[in-house]
């Protein structure tokens, strides 16, 4: 309730109120614009190849990870080296180490050399891999703009769990827009890319 001097003019009470209300308006809390979220789904430069069931060494994928910065939803971009920042009103719609998941058994799958199990099956795998995404930001200290994407990769032995191979895969892609929209196409690349490197060298490994 706001309560004016009753001594005041009119032409100074309306004054008195227009103000006490403008103030009011001010203290009212405003409600930030929901966020825009993206997700990747990349397609993949290779023809499709059939997965073979029968193939002879079978592969368990453990959840991905992500480094400190990484593991959340907010979208990351970098103006100078050392230093991330987040996009404040655009997101993926889950943490990118979580929108991996599917995408690393579709992409091991579609080799045709390595059979995807799941990790809680009795028989154990004949390799278990591990993956960590290490970075993934459009950085605008070059122009055009270019998304960096890095995930590590670690091949373990399914019954010993010893150390089979482990390796660091990255690229860059430049950005079709300046904006976090032309960011996220870039990304969806850089990530089609990398998963494919990922499942080449998976099969490859002795």
């Amino acid at each position: 309730m706001i309560i004016a001097p009753l001594s005041l003019p009119k032409r100074t009470l309306a004054g008195f109120l227009a103000g006490a209300l403008a103030g009011c308006s001010l203290l009212a809390p405003t409600r930030a614009p929901a966020p825009r979220l993206f997700t990747l789904q990349p397609g993949f430069a290779v023809a499709d190849v059939a997965a073979d069931a029968t193939a002879p060494r079978t592969i368990a994928i453990s959840l991905p990870s992500a480094r400190p910065g990484f593991d959340g939803p907010r979208m990351v971009y970098v103006t100078r080296p050392y230093e991330i920042q987040y996009f404040s009103t655009h997101e993926w719609v889950v943490p990118p180490a979580r929108l991996l998941a599917p995408l690393l058994r579709l992409a091991l799958a579609r080799s045709g050399r390595l059979r995807v199990v799941e990790t809680t099956q009795v028989e154990p795998p004949a390799l278990r891999l591990q993956t960590e995404v290490v970075a993934l930001q459009q950085e605008f200290n070059v122009r055009p703009s270019q998304v960096r994407f890095a995930l590590r990769a670690r091949l373990d032995d399914g019954a010993t769990g010893h150390l089979v191979a482990e390796t660091e895969l990255e690229t860059t892609e430049p950005a079709d827009s300046e904006d976090p929209y032309g960011g996220v196409v870039a990304a969806n690349r850089a990530v089609g890319r990398v998963l494919e490197e990922l499942a080449a060298w998976c099969a490859a490994v002795p």
